[in-house]
């Protein structure tokens, strides 16, 4: 199982709390902003907006706030105007970490990132120093106990998917950058209902972390992820399933 897709787990069995949500509605909000910015306010021919839309309400955003962000970021409302940024480090027991940043302020979110890293026995590097153990692709969450995962299997090769695997109790679509759209689509035709969905960077291999750097490297990317300015943050670790199982609870 690859460390982005471990995380990802780790994070959705965590309970939610209302200080959470707020914070991910905040990340949605600029991803809109800098989406619609970028590539104009109609999600049919912007497929970065219509992902982060889709991701919005899968966070039960209001429409109205998602309709706020789209015209701050066409320019019809005054807003902040965001950098996209990413950084790149190493964490307990040599993992990488990838972080992507969306900030009005970068020199904040740059201390920011640092103390984090320099608090959790990781450390912050240069640019290009992990990037090249990563690659971009899309990748889509199934509900596993919903789904004869034979059947799920061809409807993802026939919808052009690149792999399928099961991951405790769900089914990890994953996808090239150009057809993930597609794909959803396909699904979607087949009735079945996505769980989530999203462009990520997935490691190419995964770094065996244990004992209490597993503890440390997991506390890291927690903190990182409560920042306000960052948007993703990926890994390439590889943690032992009694440990992950503990760290799910």
């Amino acid at each position: 199982m690859a460390g982005h897709s471990k995380w990802k787990q780790i994070k959705r069995k965590k309970a939610v709390t209302d200080a959470r949500r707020a914070s991910s509605w905040t990340k949605v909000i600029r991803e809109i902003t800098v989406a619609a910015r970028s590539g104009g306010g109609d999600p049919g021919g912007n497929p970065r907006l219509r992902t982060a839309i889709d991701a919005a309400k899968a966070v039960n955003m209001p429409a109205d706030n998602i309709d706020r962000a789209v015209k701050k970021g066409t320019g019809e409302l005054e807003g902040s105007v965001y950098e996209e940024l990413t950084y790149e480090g190493y964490g307990p027991g040599g993992a990488a970490i990838f972080i992507e940043a969306t900030t009005d302020n970068p020199n904040r979110t740059v201390a920011e990132i640092r103390h984090a890293f320099s608090r959790n026995g990781g450390n912050l590097g240069a640019t290009n120093s992990v990037a090249w153990m990563f690659d971009r692709k899309g990748q889509i969450y199934l509900d596993a106990a919903r789904y004869d995962e034979d059947a799920t299997l061809e409807a993802a090769l026939e919808a052009g998917a690149e792999d399928f695997v099961r991951e405790g109790d769900q089914y990890v679509v994953t996808t090239a950058p150009a057809t993930f759209h597609a794909v959803q689509d396909a699904l979607r035709t087949r009735k079945l209902e996505l769980d989530s969905a999203e462009l990520a960077m997935v490691p190419r291999n995964t770094v065996r972390v244990e004992g209490a750097d597993a503890e440390r490297i997991l506390r890291l990317m927690e903190v990182l992820e409560e920042l306000d300015d960052v948007s993703r943050v990926s890994s390439n670790f590889d943690i032992d399933a009694a440990q992950l199982a503990e760290a799910e609870a």
